[in-house]
């Protein structure tokens, strides 16, 4: 049986740089930094003071009073970028097939925020007065199963958590999902809200972060010689993924099509990746064969980029391994330089931001690029985004434990 062809139709962004499609594609066109000072709670004695933090959120805009209540505030990004997301695409579900419509959403690390919360009440006032929403708020799959309660989606449901990857494993494999037929439409991409006391505090102690707390717009500084570590931030990126012949049946607006998917491991580090992004090059081989196309097709990456010292040389290495002499061809931007890392959510944000580059002939700059580096000696397309005609384009994303995952998105013709 043929593989069926899988687009996407509806896009929803919660970001640091912006909510909604429009705030957030004009805030990367313009190169807007998202990164300030920690104002969710005091970080004066933390070496790292920055962070990228969601602005003016509020979950009562998109969810019932006493449901957000019962949510983390990663449940709600979630939830809300959904709703988003649905609309953009005209989807309703209560007129679909609903067994045929499923949920695949990805997080690093779920509902950190309520677990601290809910342990300083048990130490302070003991077992008794700890919430009973305690465990549905915390568990990682509680976006995925908020969502399908809300909207009454019944068909497949998964939470994929991957780390870093978490959200580009979510997006791939709603992609194979619906390309073997096991569904028609799938809520898909990921979710994190780990801005929290501890999360920043074990991520500063691995001194992974960036410590440039003088100048915060400008510390994320992905490929720079002189980047010291990413910047955290939070929210949520949603896709609608359709098999094609539903969507045009139903007259939908199709953005782009996902036509490759690799992954694969580097049972090496915890934390570091394999030497010369060994494992991040066999992701994107992959990608590129599952896409039946060759490395010259690709025109521009979405690199993972996360302005630490090993990921983005070993991501570079990788690129010029699998691109070969066509690497320095390729257009490269790290979107995180305006985000900041959005964890197990970057790949949903990072995917609407690939997607959106195919469909406006437009990609996103690397901004904050001052000095360049001997090892990272490709185009990144340093702190002015460019016009760019783009008929496929590839999204990296690694994580912790040595994942990585790759998809090639394309533009959609009939």
């Amino acid at each position: 049986m043929d593989k069926r062809r899988v687009v996407i139709t509806g896009l929803g962004a919660i970001t640091p740089i912006g909510t909604g499609l429009d705030e957030y594609w004009n805030a990367l066109k313009q190169g807007k930094s998202g990164i300030d000072y920690i104002t969710k709670f005091d970080a004066s004695a933390y070496p790292t003071k920055i962070d990228g933090e969601v602005k003016n959120f509020d979950p009562v805009d998109y969810i019932d009073k006493k449901e957000a209540k019962r949510m983390d505030r990663f449940t709600q990004f979630a939830v809300a970028s959904t709703g988003m997301a649905l609309k953009d695409a005209s989807v309703d579900i209560s007129k679909e097939d609903s067994d045929r419509v499923g949920i695949i959403i990805g997080t690093g690390v779920g509902g950190i925020e309520t677990l601290e919360t809910q342990f300083h009440v048990y130490y302070d006032r003991g077992p008794g007065k700890v919430s009973p929403f305690f465990i549905p708020m915390m568990i990682c799959n509680m976006a995925a199963g908020q969502i399908a309660i809300i909207y009454g989606a019944k068909g497949i449901n998964e939470t994929t958590v991957s780390a870093c990857a978490s959200s580009t494993n979510a997006i791939g494999s709603a992609f194979r999902f619906i390309q073997n037929g096991e569904a028609d439409v799938i809520i898909t991409g990921g979710a994190e809200a780990a801005i929290t006391p501890m999360s920043l505090a074990g991520f500063c102690s691995m001194k992974a972060m960036s410590t440039n707390n003088e100048n915060p717009s400008e510390a994320s500084r992905p490929f720079d010689a002189n980047r010291d570590g990413f910047i955290m931030g939070e929210g949520s990126g949603i896709l609608i993924l359709e098999e094609l012949s539903h969507a045009i049946k139903r007259g939908a607006r199709i953005y782009a099509e996902i036509v490759g998917y690799g992954l694969t491991a580097d049972a090496y580090h915890i934390t570091a990746p394999a030497p010369e992004g060994e494992g991040m090059a066999k992701s994107m081989g992959n990608a590129l064969k599952d896409a039946g196309i060759t490395p010259d097709d690709v025109q521009y990456v979405n690199a993972h980029g996360t302005a630490t010292d090993l990921n983005d040389k070993f991501e570079t290495m990788a690129i010029k391994t699998v691109f070969r002499d066509h690497a320095y061809k390729l257009a490269i931007s790290s979107t995180k330089s305006m985000t900041g890392h959005l964890l197990g959510a970057a790949g949903g944000i990072e995917s609407i931001a690939t997607i959106l580059s195919i469909c406006n002939g437009f990609v996103a700059p690397t901004i904050n690029y001052k000095t360049p580096d001997p090892e990272c000696d490709l185009d990144y397309v340093p702190n002015i985004g460019r016009k760019l005609d783009i008929n496929y384009a590839m999204k990296n994303n690694f994580g912790f434990g040595g994942q990585n995952a790759t998809l090639i998105f394309k533009k959609y013709t009939d």
